[in-house]
């Protein structure tokens, strides 16, 4: 199915939109095929957090312009001619150590006390790199540079700010405060651009939980404008979203309407309809079922002009009221519904902030259960919001990452790569198991050049993962590339930090050869180029698997080979423990497979000396003597249960 190109945060609806459009029904669950609207719904949601580098655009939907040249200059180039002395030690110190964030706050205390433009924007901008959802850190910058009279770039830090965390509603704000503190009340295109910024803000983070104070704002700037209509637009939106603390919003909403005249906090369109529809219904309550005599209806003024009856128009006002509220009664109680249903969840979010302290138990398991609650109860909007939550306070935890990622496949590719990307390349740099998740859903996609990207990076940035080296190996091998992928082995053995390293990819590299290149000889060289080089420590697993690369063949005709392998396991400086084994099971194969007898006994022989200098104690409980089961104890299988080496791994 071909999916919608994910479209920056400033653009979450066109000009023309409807902001407050009803979300589908209910949620089905991710492996369910859904129908157009449902698959949209997601897509959409998606859309509001997908933080591309895009152009942004105003309120008027105009891309803006590129930063001009002096701009660019101010942001980049300070007139300090030097960093304060500690600046470049305290930097490195956090460059070497990204996960120690005591250092980091310790350098951004250290940069704004000097005050020194250029290691300030540097330290920060350094900073959100790893941790961009600490709103507080966004402010403090906006503000630096506000106090250096940099407005246009403290907004611009603001919007950077916005679009790495657009749940933050402390942000949004702040930010909000510095739009209206910082905008000319004569310039006519002033309201128009607050205005298209609180929409912005609510449709970003407005279905928070916690966005109260976001609706609260919005209401409190549309009344000081005097903008009665606009105010109840807002109530229609917010009382039908889950929120903390929605009924003072109801009983908000109610005063406003006590308060204020109808033809002023209604739309003239709406106005009209409802006084159309009160007068008909007062008509038909003065005609009787069986009163057939015709009432004159009385003929209303046009548009919102006053009945020029005083007590008709203050019942008129008053029926307005009350309908007004009655309609907006039933749409608060479903919400109301939806709000108990989700209170004990809420209740249980303790450290809704990101931090870089470990959660508690208790807090995670009511995030899977809160997720997995609306999930299967939740409209798409509210599921990717509530990820989006779950992910500033769980932000180092792997599995969130993983589960919304599995949650979005199906319904947008570009919302999975967005979350694995924003997953692997800022928060869990270091962490291998979502960069293979990364890695393997770019090759489902057919991105294999992607994929093989993340997959170097991840091994450049976090050396000596077996896991990683090995998926990069079966990524060529699945392409076909052979070739690279005995480089990759070979390359991994030779670069082995120890024995037991080197051995591991000796053996993987032999079984790709014998398994996959159908090459008996290649890789018996390399398992026996690892045993010469093992000398000194001498891993039985080379022998094992050498020996199971022998038995691969006819073992009648390879005789003289595998008892050539099991001469050179019990001539070598093995453990005695680890010969014993050997010498056991060179005692079956002969009794299985061979053809001498002498040899047969001659081996009993040499494997009863190395019983012998084995412990007595082990010697009574693991060997009897020459008859049925003499070679040892069989169990129901007929196999060795006890000294019969395991299959090599």
């Amino acid at each position: 199915m071909d999916q919608v190109a994910p479209e920056p945060l400033t653009n979450i609806l066109p000009e023309d939109s409807d902001a407050s459009q009803d979300a589908p029904g209910e949620q089905q669950q991710p492996n369910q095929q859904m129908n157009s609207t449902e698959l949209g719904s997601v897509e959409k949601a998606v859309e509001q957090f997908q933080l591309a580098s895009t152009p942004q655009v105003t309120e008027d939907g105009m891309e803006l312009e590129e930063p001009s040249k002096e701009t660019t200059e101010e942001m980049t180039v300070s007139t300090d001619l030097q960093l304060p002395s500690e600046f470049e030690k305290l930097l490195k110190g956090c460059e070497e150590n990204p996960e120690d964030f005591n250092g980091w706050v310790y350098l951004l205390q250290y940069v704004e006390q000097e005050n020194v433009l250029t290691a300030v924007r540097n330290a920060f901008d350094v900073f959100f790199l790893r941790y961009p959802y600490c709103y507080g850190y966004w402010k403090k910058y906006a503000d630096i540079e506000k106090k250096h009279g940099n407005i246009q770039v403290a907004e611009e830090v603001y919007r950077r700010g916005l679009q790495a965390i657009p749940l933050s509603v402390d942000l949004w704000l702040h930010y909000l405060t510095f739009i209206k503190e910082n905008s000319d009340p004569s310039d006519p295109e002033t309201e128009g651009r607050i205005r298209a910024a609180y929409e912005h803000a609510v449709l970003a983070a407005g279905t928070d939980f916690r966005s109260d104070r976001l609706w609260e704002s919005f209401v409190n700037w549309e009344t000081e404008q005097q903008k009665l209509a606009n105010v109840t637009a807002i109530y229609d939106r917010i009382l039908g979203i889950p929120t903390q603390l929605y009924s003072q919003h109801f009983q908000r909403f109610k005063d406003h309407v006590q308060s204020n005249n109808p033809k002023h906090f209604l739309s003239e369109e709406e106005f009209v309809q409802l006084r159309l529809e009160l007068s008909k219904a007062s008509l038909s309550a003065m005609v009787g079922e069986d009163d057939e005599t015709p009432v004159a209806q009385e003929e209303l003024p046009p548009g919102t002009e006053d009945l020029s009856d005083p007590a008709k128009r203050v019942t008129e006002i008053e029926n307005m009221r009350h309908k007004v509220i009655e309609v907006r009664q039933e749409v608060f109680n479903h919400n109301e519904h939806e709000v108990s249903k989700r209170w004990a969840f809420e209740e249980g979010i303790k450290r809704p902030y990101f931090h870089v302290k470990a959660l508690e138990k208790t807090q995670l398991n009511n995030w899977k259960e809160y997720l997995d609650f609306e999930i299967e109860n939740g409209t798409p909007e509210r599921v990717v919001v509530l990820f989006e939550r779950c992910l500033i306070a769980c932000a180092l935890y792997e599995e969130f990452w993983t589960k919304y990622a599995k949650y979005l496949e199906g319904y947008s590719t570009d919302g999975v790569r967005h979350v694995y990307k924003k997953a692997c390349t800022i928060h869990l740099p270091k962490k291998p198991a979502t960069h293979l998740l990364w890695a393997a859903f770019e090759e489902q996609q057919g991105n294999v050049d992607e994929a093989r990207g993340i997959l170097k990076s991840l091994e450049a940035s976090v050396p000596g993962l077996a896991m990683v080296r090995l998926r990069r190996v079966s990524l060529e091998r699945r392409h076909g590339n052979l070739e690279e992928a005995e480089a990759l082995l070979r390359e991994a053995m030779e670069s082995a930090k120890n024995a037991t390293e080197t051995s591991f990819y000796a053996v993987k590299l032999a079984r790709q050869q014998m398994k996959v290149q159908r090459s008996l000889s290649k890789a018996r060289k390399v398992l026996l180029d690892a045993i010469e080089k093992d000398q000194v420590r001498t891993s039985p697993k080379l022998y094992l698997n050498l020996l199971e690369l022998e038995y691969s063949g006819d073992v009648t005709q390879n005789e003289a080979e595998i008892l050539a392998c099991f001469d050179r396991a019990l001539n070598s400086p093995m453990p005695l423990e680890s010969r014993l084994l050997f010498s056991q099971r060179k005692v079956e194969f002969l009794e299985d497979f061979g053809s001498d007898i002498n040899v047969l006994v001659a081996a009993y022989e040499e494997h009863q000396k190395l019983q012998k200098d084995s412990e007595p104690s082990k010697r009574k409980q693991q060997y009897g003597g020459w008859g049925q089961n003499s070679w040892g104890q069989y169990n129901q299988y007929g196999q060795y249960n006890q000294y019969y080496p395991p299959p090599p791994t």
